[in-house]
């Protein structure tokens, strides 16, 4: 690999790191019934909210929305996430050596 392919691979990856960090930045809110989940995009979990106290008498209830809410969050997380990353992985792709 020659020295101007080096440079453009740091590039990509530093354009990548950066993307990380806008990502932990991004706060995606998912609601299900009674539950509200709020997770950045690096998939940490910053709350959790049960907005019916009632609906904690039914437990089997609560954990279904909370399961729920999470599947909602890990699926619109992904296609952010992908969305932020298709064109450095297109880059990385591109100066592939033997490209």
């Amino acid at each position: 690999m020659d020295y101007s392919k080096a440079k453009e691979l740091l590039k990509l990856q530093q354009e990548a790191s950066k993307i990380q960090n806008e990502l932990s930045n991004i706060h995606i809110e998912a609601e299900v019934s009674w539950v509200v989940i709020t997770i950045n995009g690096k998939m940490e979990v910053v709350s959790v909210k049960i907005e019916d106290l009632e609906i904690t008498k039914d437990i089997p209830k609560l954990e279904k929305a909370i399961l729920d809410a999470i599947n909602k969050w890990l699926k619109k997380s992904q296609e952010i996430a992908a969305d932020k990353m298709k064109d450095i992985m297109w880059g990385m792709w591109m100066n592939f050596p033997g490209m």
